[in-house]
C-alpha cells in the first residue's frame, strides 16, 4: 500500500463515518472531501472542481426544475381525483402503483413523494385505510420505478458520469428498463401480498380532521389560576387521567428530568408529551397555557380564523438545522408552533432550542389567510390537508410536452441529456411554469454540492490505485469462484452501504471498485456497474438510507423496525433478481 492509497482510503473512511453518524450535513462532508483531496495534491485543481460542471450535476439540477415545472403548471392536478376514485385499500394501492410507475422513471422521486404524501393521506382517510399501509409503499415504489431510466434518480446519473470518466461508454436512457421493470413488478407484487401483511396499522385517535400523526412535545406554563399549583406531577396523575407525560420541569434556569415529587409553582413550564387532543384538554381543564415565550403571536386558540395544521420539514428545506428561536419570524406565516413530533426520539429540550431535522412534524395554529402561502412554501410539506388543485391551463400540456421532448431527444442520442434537460428547464421557466425565484427553490442544492464534491473522490480512488487495492484485498478473495459470485458480493456490499450512508457516496465509492473488479477478472465492467446502480438507488431496510424513507417515517407513525420487517425481504428480492438477470441482459 502506497502513502497515496492510504490517504485516499482514510479520507473515504472518514467520509463514511460522517455520513453514517450525520455529525455534519451531507454537503459539508462532500466539500470537506473535495478540499482535503485538493490540498493533499491527490487531485489537480481542475479535477477537484470538475464536479460542478459535470453533466451528471447539471442534469440533476435541471431535472429538479423540470419536476417543479410539472407540479406548478398543474400537470399533476388530476392525480388526487384519480386516487380518490378507489373504493378499497387494494384498489387504491393498485392505482397508486400504476401512477408512480408512470411518473417516477422521469421525475425525481423525492419530488414525487413530496407531491403525493398529502394526497395519499387524504385519500386513505376517505376509504378508511391507515396511512401507514400506503406511505412506505409510496416511498418504495417511487425508488423502484426510478431505476427504470437513466434520469429516474441522481444515483443513476452519478454512476454513469463516473463510469464515463473512467473509460466506460456509459448508459442509454432506457438501458436499465428491462431489469427495472422486472424488479418493479416483483416489488409491487410483494407489497400487495406479503408486504401488506407486514406493514403496521397505526390508526389512532384523530388529531386533525382525519388521522393521528403521533405524539407531540409541547411546553405548558402553569398559570396563576391553575389547579395544579401546590400539587406534584405524581399527585396530579396526568398520565392516568389525560395520557399526558411530563418529560421535564423547567423552573427558571433549573431543569428537572422526569419530575414526580416536585411541587408545582406558578410560572413553571412543563415539557409534556401526548396526543394533541389530550394536551389541549389538559390545558383547558388545569389552567395551563402554551408557554407564552414560545408563542410567536399572542392569540387565542379559539380564534375562528385560525386552523390547526401539520407541516413536515421538507428534504431541501432551508430551515433544516435551524432552531425555532433563531428563525426569521416571517417564515412562520403568522403561526403559533404548538408542538414538534420527531419519530424515534423523545425531545427533552425547550422547543425554541430544538434543532429542526428533515422529517420533523410541526403542529401549527395558522391564520386561514396564510394557508395558501404555507402550502407554496418549499421549506415544508403540508400534511393535514390536500393542496388545492391547480387549474389545467395551457402551461400544463406545455410542461408535459417539454418533459417528453427532453426524454425523447436524449434517448435518441440527438442531444446530450445534460443539454436537453437544461434547455427544458429554461423553456419551462420562460413559459411561466415557474418563476425565476422558484427555479432556485426547486433545486436541492445540498444534493448538487454532494454530487460535485464527491466526484473527485472517485477520480482519486481510481488514479491512486486505491480502488484496485480494495478489490484485490476484498472482492478479490472470491475471484476464483467466478464473476457471478463476485457480482453477488459487490451488489451486497453496495446494498449494505446504502442503508447507512448517502446513496450518492455509495455510488462514488463503489463505481471505481466495479471498474477495477472487471479489470481484475478481465471481463466487461457493465454488469458490475449495473449492480452498483441498482443497489445504491434502492434503499428499503432503514428510514435513513434514502430521503423518501425519511419523509414517510414520521408522517406514517412508523418504528425503525417496521422498515426492517418490510424492507429487508424486498432488498433480498432485488439482490436475487439482480444476480440472476444482470448477467442475462449484460453478459460478462
Amino acid at each position: 500500500m502506497t502513502a497515496e492509497i492510504a490517504v485516499v482510503l482514510c479520507t473515504a473512511l472518514v467520509a463514511i463515518v460522517l455520513f453514517a453518524t450525520e455529525k455534519l450535513r451531507i454537503d459539508a462532508v462532500a466539500l470537506l472531501v473535495l478540499s482535503s483531496l485538493a490540498v493533499l495534491g491527490l487531485v489537480t485543481p481542475g479535477q477537484a472542481l470538475a464536479g460542478f460542471s459535470n453533466p451528471a450535476t447539471i442534469t440533476v439540477a435541471a431535472m429538479f426544475v423540470l419536476a417543479a415545472g410539472l407540479q406548478n403548471s398543474g400537470a399533476l392536478s388530476g392525480i388526487g381525483r384519480l386516487l380518490g376514485r378507489a373504493r378499497s385499500p387494494l384498489q387504491f394501492l393498485l392505482i397508486l402503483f400504476l401512477v408512480l410507475s408512470i411518473i417516477s422513471p422521469f421525475v425525481n422521486n423525492t419530488a414525487v413523494v413530496a407531491v403525493f404524501m398529502p394526497i395519499v393521506m387524504t385519500a386513505t382517510a376517505n376509504i378508511g385505510m391507515s396511512p401507514s399501509k400506503a406511505l412506505i409503499p409510496l416511498s418504495y415504489v417511487s425508488q423502484m420505478a426510478g431505476v427504470c431510466t437513466l434520469v429516474g434518480t441522481s444515483t443513476n446519473l452519478l454512476v454513469n458520469a463516473i463510469a464515463r470518466d473512467l473509460g466506460h461508454p456509459g448508459f442509454g436512457m432506457f438501458e436499465f428498463t428491462a431489469l427495472g421493470v422486472i424488479c418493479l413488478a416483483a416489488g409491487c407484487l410483494y407489497l400487495l401480498t406479503v408486504g401488506r401483511w407486514l406493514l403496521p396499522d397505526t390508526r389512532g385517535t384523530e388529531l386533525v380532521e382525519h388521522y393521528e400523526l403521533g405524539k407531540y412535545i409541547t411546553e405548558l406554563r402553569v398559570m396563576p389560576d391553575s389547579s395544579l399549583i401546590g400539587a406534584s406531577v405524581g399527585e396530579a396523575k396526568l398520565g392516568e387521567q389525560y395520557g399526558v407525560f411530563v418529560l421535564e420541569l423547567l423552573r427558571g434556569e433549573d431543569k428537572v428530568w422526569a419530575p414526580r415529587e416536585q411541587e408545582l409553582l406558578e410560572g413553571d413550564v412543563l415539557l409534556a408529551r401526548g396526543d394533541w387532543t389530550k394536551l389541549d384538554e389538559l390545558r383547558k381543564q388545569a389552567g395551563l397555557e402554551v408557554d407564552p415565550q414560545f408563542k410567536l403571536q399572542q392569540r387565542s386558540f379559539e380564534d375562528v380564523d385560525q386552523v390547526l395544521t401539520e407541516v413536515m420539514i421538507a428534504p431541501r428545506s432551508r430551515i433544516s438545522g435551524s432552531t425555532l428561536g433563531t428563525l426569521d419570524p416571517r417564515w412562520h406565516h403568522q403561526a403559533t408552533v404548538l408542538g414538534i413530533h420527531r419519530r424515534g426520539q423523545v425531545l427533552r429540550e425547550k422547543l425554541r432550542d430544538v434543532r429542526l431535522r428533515v422529517g420533523d412534524i410541526l403542529l401549527m395554529l395558522t391564520p386561514a389567510s396564510e394557508k395558501a402561502a404555507l402550502r407554496s412554501d418549499t421549506n415544508v410539506i403540508v400534511l393535514s390537508e390536500r393542496e388545492a388543485e391547480k387549474p389545467m391551463g395551457w402551461r400544463a400540456p406545455f410542461a408535459l410536452f417539454t418533459m417528453a421532448l427532453v426524454i425523447a431527444v436524449s434517448a435518441l442520442g440527438w442531444v446530450p441529456i445534460a443539454i436537453a434537460s437544461l434547455a427544458g428547464a429554461v423553456a419551462m421557466t420562460l413559459a411561466g411554469c415557474l418563476s425565476a425565484d422558484e427555479v432556485y427553490d426547486a433545486i436541492d442544492w445540498r444534493i448538487i454540492i454532494l454530487l460535485a464534491g464527491l466526484l473527485p473522490l472517485g477520480v482519486a480512488m481510481s488514479e491512486t490505485g486505491a480502488a484496485q487495492f480494495l478489490v484485490e484485498n476484498s472482492i478479490g478473495l472470491v475471484r476464483s469462484s467466478g464473476p457471478l459470485v463476485v457480482l453477488a458480493v459487490l451488489y451486497l456490499m453496495a446494498l449494505l452501504l446504502t442503508e447507512f450512508m448517502s446513496n450518492a457516496a455509495t455510488a462514488v465509492l463503489l463505481t471505481p471498485i466495479g471498474m477495477s473488479t472487471a479489470r481484475m477478472l478481465e471481463v466487461d465492467a457493465t454488469p458490475f456497474l449495473i449492480a452498483v446502480t441498482f443497489a445504491a438507488s434502492t434503499s428499503f431496510a432503514t428510514p435513513v438510507g434514502y430521503q423518501t424513507n425519511t419523509m414517510v417515517y414520521g408522517a406514517g407513525g412508523y418504528r425503525f423496525v417496521d422498515f426492517i420487517k418490510v424492507g429487508l425481504p424486498l432488498n433480498l428480492i432485488f439482490w436475487v433478481l439482480g444476480v440472476i438477470f444482470i448477467p442475462i441482459f449484460w453478459p460478462f
